[in-house]
């Protein structure tokens, strides 16, 4: 059987790239019990209210929802664990430097498998304000307005 290649997207934070400035993004792998693998092969995870800390030199995840394995036993994952992030050392060095400061915060961004192996991407953000927001949903529906007009100019010709 061939090994996999490529990226295979699992889960999706669509909603921190709206909530946050996302200033960095690190790429990490993960501490994953047999069962938690299996489940997320069957493409069913939640990283919505995910977030990562740093704690003893080590980043860790956390409130990452992958829901329990169907034909597992007692041998069964807890759903919401602490998960250890895989980060060179530098990696993690560069992180406790930039989330030390006051208003950001690590959250992940995308879960998914890369050449078979589970990876997470982290991002250090900040939150928006709500004018900001305002502002992202305005620019983003004049750039629809003015992809519709180029749509209908060509079409007439």
């Amino acid at each position: 059987m061939p090994r996999e290649t490529g990226r295979k997207n699992i889960a999706q934070n669509k909603r921190a790239r709206y909530d946050y400035h996302i200033d960095d993004t690190w790429e990490a792998g993960l501490v994953l019990l047999g069962t938690e693998v299996k489940a997320l092969r069957a493409g069913r995870a939640n990283v919505v209210d995910g977030y990562a800390h740093v704690r003893d030199g080590e980043v860790w995840l956390e409130n990452v929802h992958i829901p329990q394995y169907v034909q597992g036993t007692w041998t069964n994952h807890a759903e919401k664990r602490p998960r250890k992030l895989l980060l060179h050392k530098r990696e993690i060095q560069r992180i406790i430097a930039k989330s030390s400061e006051p208003g950001w915060t690590l959250i992940p961004l995308a879960l998914y498998f890369s050449d078979g192996k589970a990876k997470v991407e982290i991002g250090l953000a900040r939150g928006k304000k709500s004018y900001d927001k305002r502002q992202a949903i305005a620019k983003r529906e004049a750039d629809r307005e003015m992809q519709k007009a180029a749509a209908a100019r060509f079409r007439r010709r």
